[in-house]
């Protein structure tokens, strides 16, 4: 048996009251996964433990197997696996952001989506500006970048800046923990500060505020570790070897820190114009070799941070039809038979633009085994699933017990 998880990041909602009371999963045309889910078995999982923030890192270590409160170490230090960013001892990674201040506020954070040629120039300014001997930027992709600090001290409170466009970026800096940690939280605060008056007039926002596009007006740091220690997924599960596919560097981070190796894709690019047929024809080629492959697409999720329902429709009609379809027409003619799970990380609500921890809908779809009595893949119809609602290791248990 082999296996596949496809994971649209973000695809769970909310009802909302411009689509009747329904959520975007409901009313997506997605003919392909309602079929896996008639053909398959459903439940809901928990993505969240308790303690955590419901973000992307914790959600897709979750949905992984891994034991979150043991193995996680910062954000920044899985996309560090990704990008090749070594990390010593005494050293703290972070998430720093491109986002965009307008009058005072975060307006986005994103910077509207600032292509990758942009932000590595942007980036290098900032390196070489900012840069020293204890302070170093890494350039990621579009706005999702590193910083590398010599001697901070993780313990600090820091704000994703896509959990609150539309606040005072004063009123959400970085914050010590404990004492021990004011010098770090100083020394973060005023890199944010000095970058907003670098980046002001910088020539990449001035071509593209006379564009009418948003400025990357500042960086924002978030989601501090040290140097992680995760097993690989062989140690946990019956996989021999694995793959994963992605655009997001903490998604191939996390593959990466757990054994998979990372295949790059032609014009994926993290958003809804992503290249989902170069996805499903990489998934098919790694099932020639390969007996795990986890694909994922963030599409939906920047959709839903975005706030926009039609859009986050769209993308998972997309995830449906032009990444799904593919995969499952392929396996039905391969001699081994392939086990198909598709599910989100984590809800992200457009009425919020931010994610929360509410149990997310999935499908186990083992060709092998006898099917539910659920139809559709959606928020509600997934709560009359065999399964019931899990959390933990309980999805990876039992898609690999071939349950």
């Amino acid at each position: 048996m082999k296996y596949v998880i496809i994971l649209g990041d973000g695809m769970a909602d909310e009802p909302i009251a411009k689509l009747g009371g329904k959520t975007p999963l409901q009313v997506a045309n997605k003919p392909t996964i309602d079929r896996l889910a008639k053909m398959g078995r459903n439940g809901l999982l928990h993505t969240v433990p308790d303690g955590f923030q419901p973000g992307s890192e914790i959600a897709n270590l979750s949905v992984l197997g891994y034991d979150v409160p043991n193995v996680f170490e910062g954000r920044g230090t899985l996309e560090a696996a990704s990008m090749g960013v070594p990390i010593a001892d005494g050293e703290m990674v972070m998430r720093c952001n491109l986002i965009c201040i307008e009058n005072g506020k975060i307006k986005n954070h994103s910077a509207g989506h600032i292509s990758n040629e942009e932000a590595s120039e942007l980036i290098a300014f900032l390196q070489q500006n900012l840069g020293s001997d204890t302070v170093h930027f890494f350039n990621g992709v579009s706005y999702r970048h590193l910083l590398k600090l010599k001697g901070g001290d993780k313990r600090i409170v820091c704000t994703p800046p896509h959990d609150v466009p539309g606040t005072p970026f004063a009123d959400v800096m970085v914050k010590a923990a404990v004492p021990e940690a004011q010098s770090t939280a100083d020394v973060l605060n005023d890199l944010i500060l000095r970058s907003q008056k670098l980046l002001e007039n910088q020539p990449v926002n001035v071509k593209r505020k006379a564009l009418g596009k948003d400025p990357a007006n500042s960086v924002w740091f978030w989601s501090p570790g040290y140097k992680p220690a995760m097993q690989p997924l062989s140690e946990l599960f019956n996989i021999r070897s694995g793959t994963v596919i992605s655009a997001v560097d903490l998604i191939k981070g996390i593959g990466i820190s757990a054994g998979l190796k990372s295949v790059d894709v032609e014009g994926a690019t993290g958003l809804f114009d992503t290249n989902y047929e170069g996805k499903a024809q990489a998934v098919i080629e790694a099932l020639k070799t390969d007996d795990f492959v986890f694909v994922h697409v963030e599409a939906s999720d920047e959709a839903g941070h975005e706030g926009d329902v039609d859009l986050k429709i769209k993308t998972i009609e997309y995830l449906s039809e032009r990444l799904a379809k593919p995969i499952v027409e392929a396996v039905a003619k391969m001699d081994e038979p392939v086990t198909i799970a598709v599910l989100p990380d984590h809800p992200t609500p457009c009425c919020l633009r931010t994610h929360t921890s509410a149990a997310v809908p999935f499908i186990i779809y083992n060709p092998n085994a006898t099917p539910d009595a659920v139809e559709t893949f959606d928020e509600f119809a997934a709560q009359k699933g065999v399964f019931g609602t899990l959390s933990g290791d309980g999805f990876m248990q039992l898609l690999m017990n071939n349950k």
